[in-house]
């Protein structure tokens, strides 16, 4: 009599595997909240305070608006023994360039480059459409920045025309919303409120620069990272910001100018422990399945489905703070056993 065959091993394989074609582009995967600092005692104020809350945050040392002006190169200098000290512990500190048409240009980003560890990214600011990227791309990978990931603002008309292009850009991570300068750049027709937590959520010309970045960066797989919010004292108008920003704009960063700002857009880009609870059952539940469509509580998942839950679980996992992970321990060691260590 012949002994049936044992039951095939059942092999678990990883969302990231699973999920996702191999030649699909994916979208990097960044912190949550990039915050700016230019003087000197904000950016050390900045590291310490990364080391402290751990990596759910960037920090954007500005060599542009943070430079005194005459000093820029000096001020990248200093920049760069931050990027290349001992504070940088988790190696996702950045800088803010000058525009690639300023004069010191090429000085300072040679500065910037000369810190002992290479910046996590560099931010293109003012570009007037995809030329100007391009070009500061070519002049970033001569000076030796050719892996070096490569930011850019949306803030004139020409980048907003061409915003599609520039999302295209290989050297592209990301894409930031200038809110301020896009107010000035209409010459008044856009009045000053619309530079405010409640107007830039009302203008028009506003909403619409908003939603064509955002919409570029998906189409692109790059991050679009929302604009600032300037009071920085007002913790619930900026909680509401950052919600908005999230859940109705498709926006997965966001620019923080203030210390107090940082744990409010984490918190605001978190999900929810209800979110973070189902995602857990149907990425667990499908991952048993072999990743083949299942019900969960009558109602049918498949892999598209699964796609979502499981981005719902990477963003939970890189808003942790240090204090307190917010994934399960055996969750973290199934799918993100790097961190679980």
């Amino acid at each position: 009599m012949t002994r049936p065959a044992a039951p095939a091993k059942t092999v678990s394989i990883h969302p990231r595997v699973a999920l996702f074609d191999a030649n699909e582009p994916v979208a990097p995967v960044l912190p949550v909240c990039d915050h700016y600092a230019g003087v000197e005692a904000r950016m050390r104020k900045s590291l310490e305070l990364q080391a402290e809350l751990g990596p759910v945050f960037d920090v954007t040392l500005d060599a542009e608006d943070g430079a005194p002006v005459g000093g820029e190169v000096e001020h990248a200098l200093l920049i760069a023994s931050l990027i290349g000290g001992g504070q940088n512990r988790f190696g996702r500190v950045g800088a803010r360039l000058l525009p690639v048409d300023h004069p010191k240009f090429g000085d300072v980003l040679g500065a910037v480059l000369a810190a002992a560890n290479p910046p996590a990214y560099l931010m293109l600011p003012k570009p007037r459409g995809v030329a100007d990227v391009a070009r500061a791309a070519a002049a970033v990978d001569v000076a030796g920045g050719a892996t070096i990931p490569l930011h850019a603002l949306v803030e004139t008309h020409g980048a907003l025309a061409e915003v599609a292009a520039i999302a295209a850009h290989p050297r592209i991570q990301s894409l930031s919303f200038g809110l301020m300068d896009f107010v000035s750049a209409h010459r008044g027709a856009i009045p000053a409120s619309a530079m405010g937590v409640k107007g830039q959520f009302e203008h028009p010309l506003v909403l619409r620069a908003k939603l064509e970045i955002a919409a570029a960066c998906h189409a692109h797989a790059k991050v679009p990272s929302h604009c600032v919010v300037t009071e920085f004292k007002h913790a619930r108008a900026l909680m509401d910001a950052a919600t908005m920003a999230c859940r109705q704009f498709g926006y997965t960063r966001m620019w923080s100018i203030h210390p107090n700002q940082v744990r409010p857009i984490v918190d605001a880009f978190t999900p929810s422990v209800a979110e973070v609870d189902q995602a857990v059952e149907i990425i667990l539940a499908a991952q048993a399945a072999q990743w083949a469509p299942i019900r969960h509580h009558d109602t049918l998942h498949d892999r598209a489905s699964y796609r979502y839950f499981w981005q719902i679980l990477e963003r939970a996992h890189r808003t942790s703070y240090a204090d307190g992970p917010q994934l399960p321990a055996e969750v973290r060691a199934a799918f993100f056993p790097d961190a679980a260590a």
